[in-house]
């Protein structure tokens, strides 16, 4: 029974033989941990200094505008650019960004105005850096690891979220807000060191392609992606889930302080209980859940539910539940849409699909979180979460719709099927 469970846990992280991931991986995991501590402290301090919800809104429709407008072009630029010496510059950039507001904080410099210029400028590098960093973890891992590669680094994602907060909760307390900042700054090393320590002869490069034009290869990325029916469902419920959904940034801040009535240790177990539920679902993906359609839409409308349950809940406690069982739905639909379209997508495309994805993703998100700031103060934090799962629902159900209508009666089991990595001829 024992070999048999050490057994399955090795099938769950197969993904880490490979040294090139493996390097990535942890690094990644000291990195994110360091950015989601100083997330959590800078929620609060915006809230510290204005006390309003669509302050808070407005911090990150700065921080994810730029991905509206650019994530296309990062989309085009990653299946351009060697990718990794493109993210070790992404990441250097987003080091200089947190250093620069340890040093405003600590100096006492730092404003409301200031934090909307950075985060702005966190933005552009991360609406870049996205369908780059989501496109080379094939190239570390190759085809026969890529589901499980994906669903690590969600578990990864969400490790940091559990320890981030934690962290920085215990951080807040004892050095202050500043303190935060800096360690984030100092965590980048991590991940830069290992980009650095890559052995670039056991990547799995996809074709580069050749730079013609960036206004054609984004025409032909979105003429793909509108012709491939697995690309369209994945594109319709992430259409509506990431930009009405995923905005927990946002959400979990105002329940703590408006829905719960509770401070900022409150906002740190929350954010520390979803980030344990999608460290869970994540497992739960790497170990042995298929990327099937059924999955993909039947986690999008629990997915809808569970935010409702967040809305209407008045308890502490139960909360707690609900936030867990929302991370683990959440990473169950978001690494099966994330598998199911880069299966579905040849390697010279990946890339400008994938900044489709991110555009549907992150770049709605500043819409959505000043249209959560400016309802939240018009007609309150919960009904605003409601408005919000209406509107997960929409995109829920049309993505139902559509694979019943498109896809023959039998298949909702099938995998895509791996496309051809060549390029096509010019």
């Amino acid at each position: 029974m024992r070999s048999k469970s050490l057994s399955a846990l090795a099938q769950a992280f197969r993904s880490l033989r490979n040294r090139n991931y493996r390097l990535f991986w942890f690094g990644q995991l000291v990195s994110l941990a360091g950015t989601w501590m100083q997330d959590v402290a800078l929620s609060w301090l915006v809230l510290t200094l204005t006390d309003s919800p669509e302050a808070l809104g407005l911090t990150m429709t700065f921080r994810f505008l730029p991905a509206l407008f650019l994530s296309l072009y990062g989309g085009v630029l990653a299946d351009v650019l060697p990718k990794r010496r493109a993210l070790i510059a992404a990441q250097v950039a987003q080091m200089l960004v947190a250093l620069a507001l340890a040093v405003l904080y600590s100096t006492d410099v730092i404003s409301i105005a200031l934090i909307y210029l950075l985060a702005g400028v966190r933005g552009v590098v991360e609406a870049v850096e996205g369908p780059t960093r989501l496109a080379f973890v094939s190239e570390m891992v190759g085809k026969e690891d890529l589901a499980n590669a994906i669903a690590l680094n969600s578990t990864l994602f969400n490790a940091a979220r559990i320890a981030g907060p934690a962290v920085g909760a215990v951080v807040i307390s004892t050095l202050g807000i500043g303190a935060c900042f800096y360690l984030n700054a100092v965590s980048f090393a991590a991940v830069i060191g290992a980009l650095f320590a890559m052995r670039p002869a056991e990547l799995h490069l996809a074709p580069r392609v050749p730079h013609e034009g960036s206004l054609r290869q984004l025409r032909e990325g979105l003429r793909y992606a509108r012709s491939t029916p697995e690309v369209v469902l994945v594109l319709i419920t992430m259409g509506a889930l990431g930009a009405f959904g995923y905005n927990f940034m946002t959400m979990v801040p105002l329940v703590t302080k408006y829905v719960l009535l509770a401070g900022a240790s409150t906002l740190a177990l929350l954010t520390t209980t979803m980030g344990a539920g999608s460290v869970v679902g994540g497992l739960f993906v790497a170990w042995r859940a298929r990327p099937t359609r059924r999955r993909l839409v039947v986690s999008s409308l629990w997915f809808t539910c569970l935010l409702a349950a967040v809305a209407l809940s008045r308890w502490v406690g139960l909360t707690v539940v609900v936030v867990f069982a929302l991370g683990f739905v959440g990473i169950l639909f978001m690494t099966t849409a994330n598998t199911r379209l880069q299966l579905s997508v040849p390697g010279h495309m990946r890339g400008r699909v994938l900044g489709i994805y991110g555009l549907l993703f992150v770049g709605t998100t500043p819409i959505s979180s000043y249209l959560i700031g400016w309802l939240s103060e018009t007609v309150g934090v919960t009904v605003t979460i409601l408005i919000m799962a209406g509107l997960c629902a929409v995109g829920a159900v049309w993505g139902v719709a559509y694979a019943r209508r498109v896809f023959p009666a039998g298949t909702s089991r099938d995998l895509p099927r791996p496309p051809d990595e060549e390029p096509e001829p010019r």
